[in-house]
């Protein structure tokens, strides 16, 4: 099929990879403006952008899509259909009705639960077990539109947000050619949503970040899992931040955020309930280091506390 292709990071990358492997012919790639990145602040192109690229395939970055100019341009495309993965941006209805086929989205749960930005880490923040992904025919609402195909994928127990998107990126990418080649055999069947079940994954905070310590030890390794690899959960020590990318929940008593033991291999700190093992941390500019390494850099005793309070 001629297709125009909307997304912009590796998610969305990995089914525009795919759509080509399958002799789709790509006609226009949309994606986001590049952004500036890193210490030096350097603009980096998208992930979907370097794939474009690298496939000579036009491409096309407006700011948003509201303009006629916008419109036009797609027009001009002719396409059958539009694929839309993590794209970043509102495509109104005169987007949406441009292709002869419609548009599809690539959506990373099982809809209607976590509609919206954030759907991985909203679901492990839940504590669910199972996500999966949906191909969706788009409409103007939010994720609401009918489901042509979906698969569940399972959440492991250590699964952070960075490796479950990994797999829900190879079975996105995958549902997608499956769902465009039965598309051009005859008409797929949709599924409307089902009015119950809906949940909102709004878009992540940085605040959402900082970790509570009078919170559950549960919820506080939810966190360290789902803000792994970005923005990471993070916490203070003597007046400075301290990153926490790995922790596991397990027993111990104390004031929230109390330092209970440094022995080697066993830095653990009091929650609300229970304890948290620290496996894996960062000084703020410095390097990830293992607990125990992070303990003899620190000068970390027990009776020390993480500080949630800082900054406000």
């Amino acid at each position: 099929m001629k297709l125009v292709f909307a997304g912009t990071p590796q998610f969305a990358a990995a089914a525009l990879a795919a759509l080509i492997a399958a002799g789709h012919e790509i006609v226009l790639v949309l994606t986001q403006p590049d952004r500036s990145s890193g210490r030096g602040l350097h603009e980096k192109p998208s992930a979907v952008k370097a794939l474009a690229l690298a496939h000579d395939l036009p491409l096309f970055q407006p700011e948003h899509l509201q303009q006629q100019a916008a419109h036009q341009r797609i027009a001009a495309t002719s396409p059958e259909l539009m694929v839309v993965a993590a794209y970043g941006l509102i495509l109104p209805q005169p987007v949406l009705d441009i292709a002869s086929r419609g548009a599809l989205n690539i959506h990373a749960s099982l809809l209607p639960r976590w509609r919206g930005a954030a759907p991985v880490q909203r679901a492990i923040l839940a504590g669910d077990t199972v996500t999966g992904v949906c191909i969706m025919q788009m409409d103007a609402g939010l994720d609401t539109g009918a489901v042509l195909k979906r698969e569940s994928v399972q959440i492991a127990a250590a699964d952070t947000a960075g490796s479950l998107l990994e797999k829900l990126t190879v079975t996105g990418a995958r549902l997608i050619v499956d769902v465009i080649a039965e598309l051009g055999r005859a008409r797929v069947p949709a599924e409307a949503q089902a009015p119950e079940g809906m949940t909102y994954a709004a878009k992540i905070q940085k605040r959402e970040a900082r970790i509570d310590w009078s919170k559950p030890a549960l919820n506080i390794a939810r966190q360290v899992r789902a803000f792994n690899p970005v923005p990471g959960a993070v916490t203070a020590l003597r007046r400075g931040d301290v990153k926490i990318w790995r922790a596991l929940q397990c027993d111990g008593r104390g004031a929230p955020g109390q330092v209970l033991s440094v022995a080697p291999g066993d830095l653990r700190v009091a929650c609300a309930e229970g304890a948290l093992q620290l496996l894996e941390l960062q000084k703020a500019g410095g390097k990830r280091q293992g607990a125990d390494e992070f303990v003899r850099g620190a000068g970390l005793r027990t009776g020390d506390c993480f500080d949630a309070s800082f900054p406000a």
